[in-house]
């Protein structure tokens, strides 16, 4: 009789059991807020409490979730703290701009993320990822964290911006981690609430490596008008064409432009790689799991050459990335403050407070998951990921502001784990100890060190 062993726990911080002083809770926030939370965090709807910076209130509740994302969004503001972190880097880009620069960047994108166009995007994924593992063919141990930020960073220039960003992949994977480490984390000033003309020493460390992006920015935007002026016929329609289309007096400026190129390049394929080399780890760790997934994907590549068709008909390779981003959220924290104050049952919400959605939180919250902590893709096994409430499960946020790219990136994560599946077999060597740090997403400290051995010799 076969005994299916027990399901992987991967590795995360242990809930706190006493709360931390004002000065350690600042170092902890600095380093890794995935560190921050206690055991009640983890069991009660809410938490209601006067922190350093003001009124904090923790969202578990779907129900509390579901008001403040969606319901009575309109009352909801993108958090000072939040916007503190993001805005010197992404400024009026899609995931920082309010209001109506908010509506005109998202107006002028929904073109490019609509179905047809998101399935005329599935052959050059994968052409890209084909192309992108002849890497392993000769074996070998390699850091599939930095990997897939070069694999998802080829997929975005191809299909986004038609393979013509300027700059090198390899300089861009390297920067994009420096950007991170520096100007993607929070400040001890910013969790304080200390006046924005106080030096973050933070930002400073990190000007040198924006100006490297903006740099690409700017020579990636001279590039495609250069082609406009030479041949209009033949610009792609591409992501980079309709944003510079949408710019006008009734559009975007060129600043907003400028902002929402940086946006994607950065933080656009930034989750997706972050997700797909998580999964992978957690399938090395869960042999039993990753050779149904193996078996899916060679049944459906024999049968079914449209990569379109491949999200629907790998349910099982579906399940395992969606447990993987229900485990290590790409996006850990969505940040709101309330406009005015209001109730929530019997939850009083001021004016001001920081009110926190945090997905990882809420992904391995006791009283919403069995076995919370555990690695078990049966739970988004067709009839059971019906059952899983909408706001207990939000690996691309919720209500008006959802991650525009989410199916693309679903798309992409599909056929890059089905290429890669189909031809190798990735195993944890005894380096491979990453810790979940938060920084502007859930990144593997000390990488992901993999062996990639060819399946079919």
């Amino acid at each position: 009789m076969d005994i299916q062993p027990a399901p992987f726990i991967p590795p995360a911080p242990k809930p706190r059991t006493t709360p931390p002083s004002t000065l350690e809770m600042i170092r902890i926030v600095y380093r890794n807020p995935l560190e921050l939370w206690g055991e009640h965090t983890y069991n009660e709807p809410w938490i209601s409490a006067n922190g350093v910076g003001g009124h904090l209130i923790v969202a578990n509740d779907p129900g509390l979730i579901r008001h403040v994302l969606v319901d009575n969004a309109r009352n909801y503001k993108m958090a000072t703290v939040r916007q503190k972190i993001l805005r010197p880097i992404l400024r009026d880009g899609l995931l920082t701009a309010e209001g109506e620069v908010w509506k005109r960047s998202r107006k002028a994108m929904a073109p490019v993320f609509t179905p047809r166009h998101i399935f005329g995007f599935a052959q050059p994924m994968l052409r890209r990822t084909q192309d992108f593992v002849t890497r392993y063919e000769d074996g070998g141990t390699s850091d599939i964290a930095h990997d897939m930020t070069l694999l998802t960073y080829d997929i975005l220039a191809e299909t986004l911006f038609s393979g013509e960003i300027a700059g090198e992949p390899g300089s861009f994977a390297n920067e994009i981690d420096r950007l991170f480490e520096t100007m993607g984390r929070v400040d001890p000033l910013d969790l304080l609430r200390a006046p924005d003309w106080l030096p973050r020493l933070t930002r400073i460390r990190g000007r040198k490596t924006m100006a490297y992006f903006r740099k690409i920015v700017t020579d990636t935007v001279k590039m495609r008008e250069a082609k406009f002026k030479r041949d209009p016929d033949a610009v792609p329609q591409d992501f980079l064409t309709l944003l510079l289309k949408a710019e006008g007096p009734d559009g975007l400026t060129r600043a907003e432009v400028e902002d929402n190129i940086i946006t994607f390049i950065g933080a656009g394929h930034e989750t997706t790689a972050r997700a797909l080399g998580w999964t992978l780890y957690c399938l090395a760790e869960s042999p039993w799991e990753r050779n149904r997934v193996e078996q899916e994907i060679d049944q459906v590549l024999a049968r079914e050459p449209d990569p379109t068709k491949w999200l629907d008909a790998m349910p099982f390779t579906r399940a395992a990335f969606d447990e993987a981003l229900r485990l290590y959220p790409p996006a850990p924290s969505i940040n709101r403050e309330p406009i005015e104050p209001e109730m929530w049952k019997d939850l009083y919400i001021p004016k001001h407070a920081a009110v926190l959605v945090m997905p990882w939180v809420v992904h391995r919250h006791r009283k919403l998951w069995d076995r919370p902590d555990a690695f078990m893709p049966e739970r988004f096994h067709p009839g059971n990921r019906e059952k899983i409430d909408r706001f207990q499960y939000l690996p691309f946020g919720a209500g008006p502001r959802v991650c525009i790219g989410a199916s693309f990136a679903m798309q992409e994560a599909i056929i890059a784990l089905a290429i890669m599946l189909s031809r190798f077999r990735f195993d944890t060597t005894a380096e491979t100890k990453p810790w979940p740090v938060q920084k502007l997403t859930t990144q593997p400290q000390g990488g992901l060190p993999m062996r990639a051995t060819p399946r079919h010799r």
